[in-house]
């Protein structure tokens, strides 16, 4: 039979400890669930909160999966579990200050009020002190769920007021498993996406469902074997560039739309109706938050592509030095052995850093383009 659990592969330790928890009627009052990117911190923290509003009478059962507690958390429906995450670099005082003053509220159905704040790390100093009395002292009826990479992101002061829940990459076989199962995969398709994906989960199912993130994917990472001059550098910047923002794009403009529609809907607007002018602010303000969001979606979707574009060179330099370990990219494996034997280890692991700043680089706010450029430049072939 099927539980909450069923969806996090490779984490049987944190399920475990996630289980005796819920089976308790005192959990800890703040959590702080760390794990790698792909390790499926929002996908645990999700279950978990199902496990606890559990409606099962045994508690070594909490966490069915059949319960209208348990669909209803998992489905993002259930009025007791709020589950947030920022689409600004930060998150904005107000934005924590509100979900302190909705910690306050008694459970409307659960025994619980659980918020579940994805992002962690994205809390600047201020903001976490915001937030650290409500974590000092919570009400009696809520429990807070943090997530972030590492307990590293997440100052000390709220780090040692939660519980700590440490995931780790699942194995390929436990993706690809879970993908046949789920999702309805071949196991070919499957033990593909997993692979490319270094076994992370979301993007081994997109890439799997996907013929367009595929082959963009496909681009970015056989771009090196195009590279041969400067010209070729900046032009192969601007195409990485390009890539990324039809990543964003095109799921951005879907739900802006749909956002759209339903304001109009709410607002009593017909689709082709002009806004009044006393309506006016609040389209506006839906669309600045698009804006910022799809600036963001764009950042991370070209973080994504660097960290796709490295896994070129982590198996040139896996053939340079002869480990025998399984290359990332197999079906690339004849052009990157040509690739290896016109250049040193050496040279490999410089072009690694180079794509490590770039993405610390884009990080910071750099402008895309001037960093790829920088980036693409220095992973040209050496004469």
């Amino acid at each position: 039979m099927s539980n909450v659990w069923d969806d996090l592969p490779g984490q049987d330790a944190a399920i475990a400890q996630l289980r005796r928890s819920a089976a308790e009627n005192a959990p800890a009052h703040a959590w702080l669930f760390t794990g790698p990117p792909g390790s499926g911190r929002s996908n645990a923290a999700r279950a978990f909160a199902a496990a606890l509003l559990c409606q099962c009478p045994d508690p070594r059962q909490r966490g069915c999966g059949t319960c209208s507690s348990c669909r209803t958390v998992l489905a993002g429906s259930n009025p007791d579990v709020a589950l947030v995450s920022t689409e600004n670099v930060n998150y904005a005082i107000a934005d924590v200050r509100e979900l302190i003053s909705k910690a306050q509220d008694k459970p409307s159905g659960g025994k619980w009020r659980i918020i579940i704040m994805e992002d962690a790390a994205r809390m600047t100093e201020r903001t976490t002190n915001v937030l650290l009395k409500s974590i000092e002292e919570p009400p009696p009826h809520t429990v807070w769920i943090l997530c972030a990479p590492s307990p590293a992101d997440v100052l000390v002061t709220i780090r040692s007021r939660c519980r700590p829940v440490g995931l780790r990459i699942p194995s390929r076989a436990a993706v690809t498993e879970l993908l046949v199962r789920r999702d309805g995969l071949t196991p070919a398709q499957a033990e593909f996406a997993a692979r490319v994906s270094q076994s992370h989960v979301g993007i081994a199912r997109r890439l799997a469902r996907d013929e367009g993130a595929r082959l963009r994917r496909d681009r970015t990472v056989r771009m090196p074997l195009g590279l041969r001059t400067v010209s070729d550098a900046v032009m192969a910047a601007a195409a990485l560039v390009d890539l990324s923002t039809a990543e964003a794009s095109s799921s951005a403009e879907e739900r802006a739309t749909a956002e759209s529609a339903s304001l109009r809907e709410s607002l009593g607007l017909d689709a082709e109706a002009s806004i009044p002018a006393q309506l006016r602010s609040q389209f506006k303000a839906l669309e600045e938050k698009q804006k910022r969001r799809a600036r963001r979606g764009t950042h991370d979707a070209l973080d994504r592509s660097l960290i796709d574009l490295s896994t070129f060179f982590r198996d040139v330099l896996t053939l340079q030095l002869g480990t025998g370990s399984e290359l990332v990219n197999d079906y690339l494996a004849e052009d990157l052995r040509a690739f290896a034997t016109h250049g040193t280890a050496a040279q490999s692991l410089e072009r690694i850093d180079a794509i490590a700043e770039a993405r610390r680089r884009i990080g910071s706010n750099v402008a895309p383009l001037l960093a790829m450029e920088a980036m693409m430049v220095t992973l040209l072939p050496t004469r």
